[in-house]
């Protein structure tokens, strides 16, 4: 079976002069369902979309234009609607076979939430945790199959701190995957003294156990890739000998470490590519890892300092309790995507005023790409001729796919997209509870402030009511009793989650109007099929730092 590498997207004509059989007006008939399944849509839609795989997979009309990280270009954009609320998939459902509807058990559903969560707990030293990380949790829910999002955490061992990131693929999840891998290394060797990293090439150079770097917190399931292990230790081997000849001396400044990391990261990523391997495997690998692309949200956090690098459109936010126990949301990242102003006028200042109006049309860069700035994604950064070079002289699976043939619109001077973050420092305080990274999968369905109160209700256990809000629904007095015993009910089984991040997804998921988790709604999302889940969300990955107040406000008493 193959599978398509996600919503992450862009469109492209099929020679055929049919219209999409997946209207507006008609629902999807049955029989075209295992067709979907089988990747045999092209035969009777008007678009395909870029997979990962040798072969292109399509799209129906039914998926939202919107959501889509690659956009189709103009001519080709009425074939999209707007994604559907959920009641739209009640009335879907009449594609089935049998009228019988089918409801997840609660059993069921936790299982399948719980599936990817991990959770790690800083430990103890001297029956004492002197660290201001008390610990973090972490999950995942995939809306594409594969899911495209990846996940890190890790002790840096030979300087202070942890590093913590969620990572949104799109056009396939291979660029996600090796930044997910990659750049933790990167801002580790960014941050070492020059002594330790003159010690760590001598152990190179002489066959010595190298000393480690980092201490990985995954999950079981999360997957490296040994295959190219030793690509990417060379080229990160050759990172750290620039430095070593750099070397000024001087202290290494955080935010300086985390944009290096970030853009030579992004570097390799492309030269890999070009210079290609003799290993017809790792050549396919490191073509599809660069064709691909991959945002990042990145946090450092080395006692009260916090930095937060940022590339793209995935978030921070950092959860305060206030003096009367309820609490606010602070954002620690920006989007960069065309509701962010100044990261408009940043693209438009990098580019001739001719090309003004084309730089940025439908929300998208040159019409096409949603955030702007992520890591590969060379269709947005090299040169028209070498990427035809590239292609040309690839495997097959890289010259037969139409996406990778395809050069955007309006395509003068690049590059147009970068992966340089951006980073933004805050100090600690004892009222900063927790930290949030999530990708755009849990921002588009739920509002930073009610991510803030339900993690926070979650941590210490207590919950502030707020009235019942209907949203301008008539609600009958036997309706808002059955809310008000439905709220009782879910307040003793609220807690049943192990793992904060888990219970946000939860939230995000079976939220109904009222701000509800409703079972039934929850059940129906998550029994979607694969090729309907895109349609109405999209991968979830979210991991919630907890913060040690006692340890912050010491530090902060010792300084006062």
């Amino acid at each position: 079976m193959c599978v398509c590498p996600g919503p992450r997207r862009i469109a492209i004509p099929v020679r055929s002069s049919r219209l999409a059989l997946l209207s507006d007006a008609m629902p999807a008939p049955a029989h075209l369902f295992p067709l979907i399944r089988n990747c045999e849509m092209s035969r009777i839609g008007s678009t395909v979309c870029y997979c990962h795989h040798k072969h292109l997979c399509c799209l129906s009309s039914h998926f939202a234009h919107n959501h889509f990280r690659y956009a189709p270009q103009k001519k080709f954009a009425g074939l999209y609607r707007p994604k559907e609320n959920f009641n739209h998939f009640i009335h879907m459902r009449d594609y089935a076979s049998t009228p019988q509807r089918f409801y997840l058990t609660p059993p069921q559903v936790n299982s399948i939430l719980k599936a990817k969560e991990y959770s790690f707990k800083v430990p103890e030293f001297d029956g004492k945790n002197v660290s201001s990380v008390l610990g973090f949790d972490s999950n995942q829910l995939p809306a594409n199959a594969p899911i495209e999002d990846r996940r890190s955490a890790a002790t840096c061992l030979q300087t202070r701190g942890m590093l913590l990131g969620v990572f949104d693929g799109h056009a396939g999840c291979a660029c996600a995957q090796a930044v997910s891998e990659r750049l933790f290394y990167y801002i580790a060797v960014s941050l070492l003294p020059h002594e330790t990293l003159l010690e760590i090439e001598d152990a190179v150079e002489s066959g010595r156990a190298l000393l480690p770097i980092l201490q990985w917190h995954k999950h079981p399931n999360d997957y490296f890739s040994k295959e190219a292990s030793k690509l990417y230790f060379n080229s990160l081997r050759t990172y750290w000998q620039e430095l070593i000849d750099l070397n000024s001396g001087e202290t290494t400044d955080v935010k300086e470490a985390l944009i290096n990391a970030f853009k030579r990261l992004d570097n390799d990523i492309s030269l890999e590519a070009q210079v290609g391997d003799s290993n017809s495997f790792l050549n396919y690998l490191v073509l599809r890892v660069a064709f691909s692309g991959a945002t990042a949200c990145v946090a450092h956090v080395d006692g009260v300092d916090l930095h937060i690098a940022n590339t793209g459109d995935s978030r921070a936010m950092l959860g305060v309790q206030e003096e009367d126990g309820s609490w606010s949301a602070v954002n620690l990242s920006y989007d960069h995507n065309a509701q962010n102003k100044n990261e408009v006028e940043r693209v438009k200042t990098e580019h001739p005023k001719s090309e003004e109006k084309h730089l940025v049309k439908q929300d998208r860069l040159l019409g096409l790409l949603m955030p702007f700035r992520a890591f590969g994604d060379v269709k947005f950064k090299w040169s028209i001729e070498l990427q035809k070079r590239v292609v040309e002289s690839g495997p097959d699976q890289l010259n037969e796919n139409e996406y990778t043939k395809f050069i955007p619109p309006n395509y003068h001077t690049p590059p147009y997209l970068t992966a340089e973050p951006e980073v933004i420092y805050h100090r600690l305080r004892p009222q900063d509870k927790f930290l949030v990274l999530a990708t755009d999968g849990l921002w588009e369905t739920m509002h930073r402030q009610d991510v803030a109160r339900i993690v926070g209700e979650y941590l210490t256990g207590v919950h502030h009511q707020q009235p019942i809000a209907v949203g301008g629904y008539k609600v009958t007095l036997g309706q808002m009793h059955g809310l008000l015993t439905e709220r009782r009910a879910r307040i003793s089984s609220e807690f049943e989650d192990q793992n904060a991040a888990t219970h946000l997804i939860r939230h995000a998921v079976g939220h109904n109007e009222f701000g509800t988790v409703d079972h039934e709604r929850l059940s129906k999302m998550l029994s979607l099929p694969e090729e309907l889940a895109r349609m109405y969300r999209d991968d979830i990955t979210i991991i919630v730092v907890q913060f040690n107040s006692h340890v912050i406000g010491a530090c902060q008493d010792e300084e006062l």
